[in-house]
Order: C-alpha cells, then sequence, then structure tokens
C-alpha cells in the first residue's frame, strides 16, 4: 500500500516518534502523569462490546489501545498509524499476546484513510489532533469511514481549565517531563518531554475544547461528549455518525 507524502506536520511526528518505540509504552505513562492506562480504559468504555464489530484505531502506535480493544470487546481492530518503526513494535506486540487474528496493523495517514465510506463499526484516536494541519478535514475524513450510528471516541492530552491544577500542570511538563524523559528513555524522550507542554497549550490556544465539540458536530456526529481526565490533563471525547 502506497502511503500519501508527509505534510510538515506528519512529517515532524515521524522524525519525533521514529525513535521511540521499544520505550513508548513505558514512558507513555511518564508523559500522561502515570495516567494512560487510565485514560486508554475510558475511551474503549464507549465502544460497543460485540464480536462482529470491525473497529478502527487510527495513531495507533505500539498498538497498545488496539489490543485493548481486541480483549475487552472480543472486535476485530484495524490499527493505522504513520510511523512504521511504530507499527514494528506493534506487530511485535500483537504477536506476543497472541492476538494476530484480531488485529491487524496498516501504515497510513489519518487524513487520507485507505478505507471505503462506512467501512467500521467504530473508530478511535489517540493524542492525533496536534499532528495533523486541519483538524476538522481529519476529523470529516474520520467520520467517513464510519457506518451510521457507529461510534467514535478519542484521547487527547488536555490544558488545565484550572488556574491551580494548570500551575502545577506547567511546572511538571516544564521541568518533570524533559529531566524525566532524559533519564528513563534518553535524548529523544528529552526531546518529547520539552516538546509536550507547549505543543498542548498551542493547540488549545487554537482549538478549544468547545471548537472540538464544534467541528465533531460539522464533521457528521451527533450527541457529541466530554470528559476532561485526571483534574484537566486528559481529554476523552465520544459521539455518534448521524445517519444510524
Amino acid at each position: 500500500m502506497l502511503v500519501p507524502p508527509p505534510d510538515r506536520r506528519n512529517g515532524f511526528a515521524q522524525r519525533l516518534f521514529a525513535p521511540l518505540p521499544e520505550r513508548y509504552d513505558r514512558l507513555a505513562e511518564l508523559l500522561s502523569f502515570g495516567q494512560n492506562g487510565r485514560w486508554r480504559r475510558a475511551m474503549v468504555g464507549h465502544l460497543t462490546p460485540s464480536q462482529d464489530q470491525l473497529v478502527l484505531d487510527v495513531a495507533a502506535g505500539t498498538a497498545g489501545i488496539s489490543l485493548q480493544i481486541a480483549r475487552r470487546l472480543g472486535a476485530r481492530v484495524v490499527g493505522l498509524d504513520l510511523t512504521e518503526q511504530m507499527l514494528r513494535q506493534g506487530a511485535r506486540n500483537v504477536a506476543a499476546a497472541g492476538a494476530g487474528h484480531r488485529v491487524a496493523l496498516v501504515n497510513g495517514r489519518a487524513e487520507q484513510l485507505p478505507f471505503p465510506d462506512a467501512s467500521f463499526d467504530a473508530v478511535t484516536f489517540s493524542y492525533l489532533l496536534r499532528y495533523v494541519a486541519d483538524p476538522q478535514a481529519t476529523l470529516a475524513e474520520l467520520a467517513r469511514v464510519v457506518r451510521p450510528g457507529g461510534t467514535v471516541a478519542s484521547l487527547e492530552f488536555l490544558l488545565p481549565p484550572s488556574r491551580f491544577w494548570r500551575f502545577w500542570w506547567r511546572a511538571y511538563t516544564a521541568l518533570v517531563l524533559p529531566v524525566g524523559g532524559l533519564l528513563t528513555g534518553g535524548p529523544q524522550w528529552y526531546e518529547v518531554g520539552r516538546f509536550l507542554g507547549p505543543s498542548i497549550a498551542r493547540h488549545y490556544r487554537r482549538y478549544p475544547v468547545r471548537w472540538t465539540v464544534q467541528a465533531w458536530e460539522h464533521a457528521g456526529l451527533r450527541d457529541v461528549g466530554w470528559t476532561a481526565m485526571s483534574r484537566g490533563g486528559g481529554l476523552v471525547m465520544w459521539g455518534t455518525r448521524a445517519g444510524g
């Protein structure tokens, strides 16, 4: 399968994550204040368990969420990610879990999904929208491949709304993340830790949560809901494809 050439944001994401796959799952806990597993479970909890269900997991990385969906829902899962190195580690994780009959991995871009309209019962995506040039167009593309009545659910980092928690969030992202990344993952994870806080703040200055809810609705999703996780450090959002 030919993957469309990356744009500037895609290329940055590839350079950022290509060196990281072997330590990604462990260090994702550091980046999320130790809450990544809890946030993932909350997102997957908005999907309906069904062995007949086909789910697309976008920005699948090392297949952690894809495997969780397969285990918890009994569903078949296609995990899609831009970075080949992450997918290779994901393939090893799938094989180690004995889940090759449930989880398939595909190299591709969220902005140009290589699937027909309405080909999935549900779509999930995680930590994606900061790495695409046009979040509204990307959401429309994600909604395109969901059948009417199907569920879309997402997980993103969030900027805490409370001044008190935002102060500690800024201290954590400015100091703990870069140093912790360096000590536990080396120079590559130092760069990720240094990048994360400013990246999240810039994103929500331009695309606040209220904008994101409207963007989901403009993409053809209804009953859009969201919840802030861990004092506002994470954001789980969900909706239903209109027409069902």
